[in-house]
C-alpha cells in the first residue's frame, strides 16, 4: 500500500495489524481521487472508519488544508501515526481514537468540505445514515460537502438509508469495491 501522487507520491504506508482492517486498494483509491481532483485542494476532511489513514493522507498528499482521522481500534489509531509521520504531512492531520457515532455527535475539525467514508462492511447502511444525520445536526458537514462512501457491491443497496440532505451524484464500482458519490444540500441548516 502506498501514496498514489502528491508531495507524498510512493510512501509506503503500514497496515494496522490484524484481519479487522480492510484496506482500500492502490487502484481504488487512484480511481477515487482521479474523480474527486477538484475537491481535494485546500479542503477539511475527514476520514470516518480511517483504518491505515490511506485516504486521508492521500488527500494531504494532493493539498488538502488539513485532515481528521477516525478510527476506534488501537492499532489502527497506530498505524495512522505512524503513516502521517512517514508521509510527512503529521502536520496537518489530526487523529481521534474515537468510536465513529461519538465523534459525528461532537465533531472536532470540521466543518467537513470533503468526507471519505470507508466503514466496515458488516455495518449496517442505516447506521451510516445516522452517522452522517448527526455530523450535519452537530455542524460537522459543510453546505455542499462531497461525501464518498466505499461498500461491497454485493450487498444491499444503501441508497434507500440516506439522509434526504445528501443526494447521490454517481456510483462506480471496481470488483467488489463500490464508490457512492453524494452531495450535502448548498442550503443544508443544523
Amino acid at each position: 500500500m502506498r501514496v498514489i501522487a502528491g508531495t507524498a507520491r510512493g510512501r509506503r504506508l503500514a497496515a494496522p495489524p490484524g484481519r479487522d482492517t480492510r484496506p482500500t486498494s492502490d487502484r481504488v483509491r487512484e480511481a477515487l481521487f482521479s474523480s474527486i481532483a477538484a475537491a481535494v485542494p485546500g479542503a477539511a476532511v475527514c476520514d470516518l472508519f480511517a483504518g491505515s489513514g490511506a485516504l486521508g493522507i492521500e488527500a494531504l498528499s494532493r493539498g488538502a488544508a488539513r485532515a481528521t482521522f477516525v478510527e476506534r481500534d488501537a492499532g489502527a489509531v497506530a498505524a495512522i501515526r505512524q503513516n502521517l509521520r512517514r508521509t510527512e504531512v503529521d502536520d496537518a492531520g489530526q487523529v481521534v481514537h474515537a468510536e465513529a457515532a461519538g465523534f459525528c455527535r461532537h465533531p472536532v475539525g470540521g466543518p467537513f468540505d470533503l468526507l471519505l467514508c470507508d466503514p466496515p462492511y458488516a455495518v449496517d447502511s442505516m447506521v451510516v445514515g445516522r452517522l452522517f444525520e448527526a455530523l450535519r445536526q452537530a455542524g460537522g458537514l459543510a453546505a455542499g460537502a462531497l461525501v464518498v462512501v466505499e461498500r461491497d457491491r454485493r450487498g444491499p443497496d444503501p441508497a434507500a438509508d440516506l439522509p434526504s440532505f445528501l443526494a447521490e451524484d454517481r456510483r462506480r464500482s471496481y470488483g467488489d469495491t463500490m464508490l457512492i458519490y453524494l452531495h450535502a444540500d448548498e442550503a443544508m441548516t443544523t
